[in-house]
């Protein structure tokens, strides 16, 4: 159902979760859709038509470079026959209720029917209301490039009907969104309406901003993770020039200066004494070692079958968006306002209002674009941390985590152990088992009274995990998952589980076909349930060209994945010459993600995921020393750079019917797991630890 709001111009609503068939027609029976909504738009999709002839979308999902602003334009132009420059998508702050969560690649599958039924709606009342300015049939006039015309040739702007159809509450034309087959802009390749505005600098971001009295910050943080500020001379820095403020936080002491150059300077001058952290004496052989013992040990394989065996382990990994968490904050004694970019920013202020002592209410989270996230901004310690700098200080500030904060005391994808064993007989699989250990974020007493106040416990990724390889008919399927408590910041990062589960069962299928003498892509084929996951598959071994002579110490590896109501496979081929140093010169994707708004930020999105893939396979993770992190920058945390992209990629698109899948992390697993097989043909080696280099 849609809805229209109080206003001047034409101004709509539809509920996140409409259903486009019980859209008003020509002659609907008086419904929800005629009622007036005089509220805000709490858990509403909301499009005004402006009298400049703007057609504006406040959009309840942040912009991370992942270009749902692009998807959700495409959407409302379509329906309502608009140019797509003359559609603005700019991001709504946090609201009240409803679900303002980005998250789970489900942004364009969730607004893909009310977007469409929003502008459809607009539509049909802007034709109603020029029919009534001219006196002629509705079903006369066409629309297109912002405007309607009349069989005459009269034009009229949607700006200039704009006053007027918001008072139509029966239209003279059907406002059923359109059928597949008449898109012409939804399935079109299009380039990001957002990108001159990026690469011109125009585009804001949180460190962009010039808020009023705002002052950069940073913030000296221990050497350990949970470490404890146990003293701290601040005499030297406050003497600085350009120094505001010096206040102690729960992440350690921030400072407040005229600009972040003095900011630095500052922070470097502190003499801060530390209690080390309650992983000090932890490095990773012992993580690594108690994650082995915590993998539930598996049952009696099935009587007079042969094993295929194997054990994983998978680094801690930052997500290292290119954009640092960047917060401004300016909190009275009274009200709260934040600016900053978050995945889930009702949760955000709830949690922001907690920390400073205001009510929600009195708390303003403003959304900004995000410079990447990879589930980084899910959590908001920054904003929270921000807002307590904020507090204490007594004046505006806008807080800059370098990326050595973050990687050393941000967020990260936990560590996590593997135990895999299939069960052939007869020439099939008749059993797979999958146990795992991950490690669960836990501050016990030692670190909760530094960490809990700003860092909010991400879910914990060691609930049981039923084998995910329901994928192929492998007999009896089972599993289950163990965890290691550890005070260490976890976070979902893109793909969450199944960039490591996936990963460690499509290697173990290339080997249950090497035990079995078959070749990985015709095992593949006889033993997937989904002619969907087949299809992709067939499309990749086709047009990678599977099984083709390679030079010598070159592989090829495939790996399939299904998720979010999709599918993708990927096709590598590496060059294993030293084996330390792999390179790979060749990606194909292909994926089947139902209907496709945009297939080139489709193609982008498998793009991206190859990147990953070959960067968590082969050289990225974080290492633990002493309960402190090693890695603090993109020298030492190694991901791909230009000279390890694949010389060639391309992507195939599948056609589909369907409603939209989801993208945005389907093809990691898929990447990965491809990463892996292919080495291992290269070299001959069976890859067990990843990175590799690791």
């Amino acid at each position: 159902m849609v809805y229209s709001l109080a206003a001047a111009t034409l101004t709509v609503a539809a509920p996140l979760g409409c259903d486009s068939d019980t859209a008003e027609g020509t002659e609907p029976a008086r419904a929800a859709a005629d009622v007036l909504v005089t509220g805000a738009d709490d858990e509403m999709l909301v499009l005004e038509v402006t009298e400049a002839n703007r057609i504006v979308v406040r959009l309840p999902r942040v912009e991370l470079g992942q270009g749902i602003t692009t998807a959700v334009a495409m959407m409302i132009a379509e329906e309502l026959d608009a140019d797509l420059a003359d559609v603005d998508i700019p991001l709504a702050d946090a609201r009240t209720k409803g679900n303002q969560s980005t998250g789970g690649s489900n942004s364009v599958s969730s607004l893909y029917g009310p977007a469409r039924q929003l502008a459809a709606t607009a539509r049909a009342r802007l034709v109603t209301a020029a029919a009534r300015r001219w006196r002629v049939p509705a079903w006369s006039l066409r629309t297109g490039r912002t405007m309607v015309t009349a069989p005459d040739g009269r034009t009229a702007t949607y700006g200039s009907l704009t006053k007027s159809a918001a008072g139509i509450r029966r239209t003279s034309v059907s406002a059923k969104p359109k059928p597949a087959a008449k898109h012409k802009v939804i399935g079109r390749p299009t380039g990001r309406i957002d990108a001159r505005d990026i690469v011109t600098g125009k585009a804001q971001y949180a460190g962009d901003l010039n808020v009023a009295g705002a002052k950069p910050t940073v913030v000296a943080r221990p050497p350990t993770l949970g470490g404890k500020l146990v003293s701290v001379d601040d005499r030297a820095a406050r003497a600085m020039d350009g120094v505001r403020a010096v206040v102690k936080v729960p992440g350690g002491v921030a400072v407040v200066a005229d600009t972040f150059h003095h900011a630095f300077q500052a922070r470097d001058a502190l003499k801060i004494k530390w209690a080390p952290g309650p992983l000090a004496a932890l490095s990773d052989a012992a993580i690594r070692s108690r994650l082995r013992a915590a993998v539930p040990r598996p049952g009696a394989a099935p009587h007079g079958s042969k094993q295929v065996e194997g054990e994983f382990e998978f680094a801690f990994v930052s997500h290292a968006p290119m954009e640092v968490l960047t917060a401004v904050a300016d909190v009275r004694a009274d009200r709260a306002e934040l600016w900053f970019s978050s995945q889930t920013p009702m949760d955000a202020r709830d949690s922001i209002a907690s920390a400073i002592g205001l009510r929600a209410s009195k708390v303003k989270v403003h959304v900004m674009r995000g410079g990447g996230s990879f589930g980084r901004r899910l959590n908001f310690d920054a904003a929270i941390e921000a807002a307590l700098i904020s507090k204490a200080a007594k004046q505006p500030v806008k807080l800059m985590w370098s990326r050595n904060d973050d990687m050393r005391h941000g967020r990260m994808r936990p560590a996590s152990h593997h135990r895999v064993r299939a069960s052939h007989a007869d020439g099939r699989v008749v059993a797979f088992t999958h146990s795992m250990a991950s490690v669960n974020e836990s501050y016990g007493k030692q670190g909760a009274a530094n960490q809990a106040v700003y860092v909010r416990p991400a879910r914990a990724t060691s609930a049981p995990l039923p084998s995910d390889s329901g994928l192929y008919n492998f007999g009896r399927l089972s599993g289950d998952s163990g965890g290691v408590d550890l005070a260490v910041p976890l976070g979902a990062w893109r793909s969450v589980d199944s960039g490591t589960v996936r990963t460690a069962e499509e290697i173990m299928v290339d080997e249950i076909a090497g035990a079995l003498g078959v070749d990985p892509v015709a095992f593949r084929r006889t033993t997937l349930r989904s002619k969907a996951v087949r299809a992709v598959l067939d499309k990749v071994a086709a047009a990678g060209s599977w099984g083709a002579p390679l030079p010598a110490r070159h592989g090829q590896g495939v790996a399939v994945h299904e998720e979010y109501g999709s599918c993708v496979a990927c096709l590598v081929e590496i060059d294993g010459t030293d084996p330390k140093k792999p390179r790979v010169t060749k990606v194909v994707m292909a994926a089947d993600v139902g209907t496709v708004v945009n297939p080139r930020g489709l193609e982008a999105q498998l793009m991206g995921a190859a990147t990953d893939g070959i960067s968590t396979v082969l050289t990225a993770g974080l290492h633990i020393d002493r309960g402190a992190v090693r890695e603090g920058s993109y020298k030492d945390f190694q991901w791909a750079r230009q000279r390890n992209a694949p010389l060639y990629f391309e992507a195939h698109i599948m056609p589909s019917k369907g409603d939209p899948g989801g993208a945005g992390e389907l093809g990691v697993p898929a990447a990965s797991g491809a990463v892996a097989n292919a080495y291992a043909r290269a070299t001959g080696l069976k890859p067990r630890r990843f990175p590799l280099n690791f």
